[in-house]
Order: C-alpha cells, then sequence, then structure tokens
C-alpha cells in the first residue's frame, strides 16, 4: 500500500484544499451572494451538464484505465490511445445537433416548472463536452500513474474560478448570465490544462491502425456508458428532478445540505485515483491475493476517515446552520440520509474498480439500469410525499440497494469480501462517539463550539485507534508523524 498511501495522501489534501474552497463558495459566497433562485439555476446547470458527462465521455476514461496495462508494444498502445481520443466524438457530435435542433424543446422539459432555465442549454451542453474530455485526459494521466496534478485541476480550479466569479458578481463587475457564460469558460481551459499536460506525460502518435481488439474495447466503452454512469446519474437525478416539482431555489438549499454531507467522500475519491489502474493490474495478472488485500485495505482505511467525519459533520451541524443564512437551515435530515450514503460508498474500498475492470462488468449495466430506474421511481415517489427530505431518502435507498448488489455480486464471483474484525471495532468506536459527545453541551460561539468539539473528537478517535492497532496502514501514519519511526 505504499505508492498508495503516497499519492492518495497528496490527493487527500489537494481534495480537502478543493473542498475547503468549496465550502467557502457553497456556504458563504453562494449564499450570501447571489438569490437562492440564481444559485439553483447554477446548481442545476452543473447537475444536469454532469449527468451529461459520462455519456458524453462513452465510457473512455474506464477503457483507458482497464486495457492500458495490456498492450505491451508502443504501437499497441499508439493505436489504442488514438482510439481513445476519437471515441467520444461518436456521441458528442449527434448530441451536439440534437441539442442544435431540439433547442426549444428540450428548453421547455427543463424550464416545466422553472422558466429561468430555458435560456442555458448550450452552457450545459459545453460544460459536459468538457467534463467528458476532461475525465478523458485525466484518465491519461492517471494511467502513467500521475493522478495528483489532474486531481488539483478537478477538485480545486474551477472552485478557485467560481470564488473569483462570485466576488466580481458582488462587485457588481458581472451579472448572472455573464456569471454562468464565464463559468462555461473555465471548465473550457480546464480540459485545455489537461490535455496539455496529459500530453507531457505521453504525446499520441496517432496511427491509422486500431488496436487487434477494437471489437472488444468498443463492446466494453458502450457497455460502461449505463453501468459506469449510475453513480454520478444517483447523485445529481435528485437536484434535476427537485427542479421538476420545486421551485428552484430548493435546489440550492439541497446543494447546500448535500454539499456537507459530501465531504466524507473525499478520501474515497483521492484513494481511487491510485487503487483503480492498482486494481486493473491485478486483476490483469490475475492475483486474487492482492486484490482481496487491496480491497480490505482500502476498505478499513476509507471506513476510519468516513465514520470519523460524518461524525464530525452531524454533531457540528446545528452550529453551523446558526452562522449560515436562516433559509439555508433545514437540512440535518437531508445531511443525515446522504451522510450514510457516502460511508456506505467508503466501506465498499475498491469494489467498483473491481468490477469495471473484471470480465463481469456487463453485470454493472444491469445494476446500472435498475438503479437508474429505482432513483427516478423513488424520487418520482418521494420528492411530492416529502419534498427535499424525500429526495435525500430516495438517493439513500437507491444507494443502498446499488451498493449491496455490487457488495455480493464481488463475493459470489471473486470470494472477497472487504470487511474484517476491525471493521466492527471501527463502528463501535464511532457509535461511542457519537452517543457521548452528543450529550456534551458546548456553549460557546458557534465558530468556537466546533472546533473544540472536532478537536476533542478527532484527538479521542485517534487516540483509540492507535491504541488497539485497529489498522496497521493508520497505525504506521502515525507512528510517522508521532515521531516514532
Amino acid at each position: 500500500m505504499g505508492i498508495v498511501l503516497k499519492q492518495s495522501l497528496n490527493n487527500t489534501i489537494v481534495t480537502y484544499v478543493g473542498f475547503a474552497i468549496g465550502a467557502l463558495n457553497t456556504l458563504f459566497l453562494y449564499t450570501n451572494f447571489m438569490q437562492p433562485d440564481h444559485y439553483g439555476l447554477v446548481q442545476l446547470i452543473l447537475s444536469v451538464s454532469g449527468v451529461l458527462m459520462p455519456i458524453l465521455a462513452f465510457g473512455v476514461p474506464n477503457s483507458l484505465v482497464k486495457f492500458y496495462s495490456s498492450f505491451k508494444t508502443e504501437r499497441e498502445q499508439d493505436g489504442f490511445l488514438g482510439m481513445m481520443l476519437f471515441l467520444p466524438l461518436l456521441f458528442i457530435i449527434p448530441i451536439g445537433f440534437l441539442s442544435f435542433f431540439a433547442n426549444e424543446a428540450i428548453g421547455g422539459v427543463l424550464s416545466k416548472e422553472n422558466p429561468i432555465v430555458r435560456d442555458y442549454i448550450w452552457q450545459i451542453f459545453l460544460i459536459g463536452i468538457s467534463m467528458a474530455y476532461f475525465e478523458v485526459f485525466y484518465a491519461w494521466a492517471r494511467i502513467r500513474m500521475k493522478s495528483v496534478f489532474g486531481n488539483f485541476m478537478k477538485e480545486i480550479f474551477c472552485r478557485v474560478g467560481q470564488s473569483v466569479l462570485l466576488i466580481l458578481l458582488w462587485l457588481q463587475v458581472l451579472d448572472v448570465p455573464q456569471f454562468i457564460n464565464a463559468l462555461v469558460v473555465f471548465y473550457i481551459l480546464r480540459v485545455a490544462i489537461m490535455k496539455l499536460y496529459a500530453y507531457r506525460l505521453r504525446f499520441p502518435k496517432l496511427t491509422t491502425v486500431l488496436p487487434p481488439n477494437w471489437r472488444e474495447i468498443l463492446q466494453y466503452s458502450a457497455l460502461i456508458i449505463l453501468g459506469g454512469s449510475t453513480a454520478i446519474v444517483l447523485m445529481e437525478v435528485d437536484k434535476v428532478m427537485l427542479n421538476n416539482y420545486l421551485p428552484i431555489e430548493n435546489v440550492a438549499y439541497y446543494a447546500v445540505a448535500g454539499f456537507m454531507a459530501t465531504v466524507i467522500a473525499v478520501p474515497s475519491r483521492a484513494m481511487h485515483q491510485i487503487t483503480y489502474p492498482m486494481t486493473a493490474e491485478y486483476i490483469n495478472k490475475n492475483d486474487l491475493k492482492s486484490l482481496g488485500g487491496l480491497y480490505r485495505k482500502s476498505s478499513l482505511t476509507l471506513f476510519i476517515v468516513s465514520g470519523l467525519l460524518l461524525i464530525l459533520i452531524l454533531l457540528n451541524l446545528g452550529d453551523l446552520y446558526r452562522i449560515l443564512p436562516s433559509d439555508y437551515s433545514d437540512g440535518y435530515i437531508i445531511v443525515f440520509w446522504i451522510g450514510l450514503v457516502k460511508v456506505y460508498d467508503s466501506l465498499l474500498g475498491n469494489n467498483n474498480s473491481i468490477l469495471f475492470n473484471s470480465k463481469y462488468y456487463t453485470s454493472v449495466l444491469f445494476f446500472g439500469v435498475l438503479l437508474a430506474l429505482m432513483a427516478v421511481g423513488f424520487n418520482l415517489w418521494l420528492i411530492p410525499k416529502f419534498g427535499l427530505q424525500g429526495a435525500a431518502i430516495a438517493s439513500f435507498s437507491a444507494f443502498f440497494i446499488y451498493n449491496s448488489l455490487k457488495l455480493y455480486y464481488v463475493k459470489s464471483k471473486f470470494g472477497l469480501q472487504p470487511f474484517t474484525k476491525e471493521t466492527l471495532k471501527v463502528f463501535l468506536l464511532v457509535l461511542a462517539l457519537a452517543i457521548v459527545f452528543s450529550s456534551v453541551p458546548f456553549s460557546f460561539h458557534p465558530i468556537v463550539n466546533i472546533g473544540v468539539k472536532s478537536i476533542l473528537i478527532t484527538v479521542v478517535y485517534f487516540m483509540v485507534l492507535y491504541k488497539f492497532r485497529i489498522s496497521e496502514d493508520i497505525h504506521t501514519i502515525l507512528d510517522k508523524y508521532l515521531g516514532r519511526k
């Protein structure tokens, strides 16, 4: 786990810096510098673009990681990389024509409840393309075991751009339409920079010779569109569907609560940047022993961190809402349900990587279609009944079923499962700390309460982990920082 821990730690630092900037934007700049309906519009544009992204990418990011290590000669690699560059155009070109000729119809569907959305179809499409090709070039870098710069561009670049644009909006240098158009420019600039970096690592030598297994690659890419995009669709579909039932400012309220919970996913996202290509390599070599070890260690490490983050967020939520505008302060249940989703995701470790890189990847297609339908169904049922809380419960229900199916499938096909007795120990520790600290009153200023409570919980948590040596990886890291090794 040496290379995993090293790059995962670097990625975690980068990602948390990005989330700190995102927190500044989401919790303070957007909520104070932009009206809720305009903030909801921005969130909707980004959510619809996020749903489009895996479709426009045509499964290429997954295919790059899965197949690249199987090619041994430069000629084969060049043919494969050239194919990966042009494959997304198979969807981008026809969807672009559709967006042009059916602009009014698409706008009518998205603006059924909120007419403000109608004028931003092209912005959605351009951001979707930029997101898609960014993921292609990011995967291009990851197959060279270089993930930190791409993670910086993914997590920090556009968030800094949003901070700058929000300040310009506050200074009245920009109006809202100009803000949105400038945001599109930032996404296009991001993909251009990532392309230059990827080409620096491995410049493509375009050739008309396709890889010998091009049919298998094409089939995998086509199938992974549905299966691989499920998690993204499930994360974004709730905000898209809220737009169809409630005034658009509710999208902003939901996004703020959801952002707090997504902080839990940061370590998982950071670790997956490096465990994904390692998983592909172990599967290509049929090294089940190493694969099983990676599965269990990644699950335990991510559960330790995500469990801590969950209780830190929930126990500090009351104080946090005291310093936010009152319109945004009714999201405790949303944070709770989405937080549980993120913890369950972390418990799966590198489960997704195992499925996407194995011969059983077609199963992901089945799970993807099933869960996308269930997510839409849950939202159709629960949003009209329970509003914002219904959307959160729908997301939890869909992800719970989805993750449980994936756990069972990897167990049945590989004989691997991520849980150990240490998993139970971490669960009991998280539960005990949640009970103890929820009963301890803190009566200072909300910011002081958050700081003091977070420090106390974190110190006690890692003291127990270290004392009982629950995780060897965590123990090694603590030894290093305590100067004992």
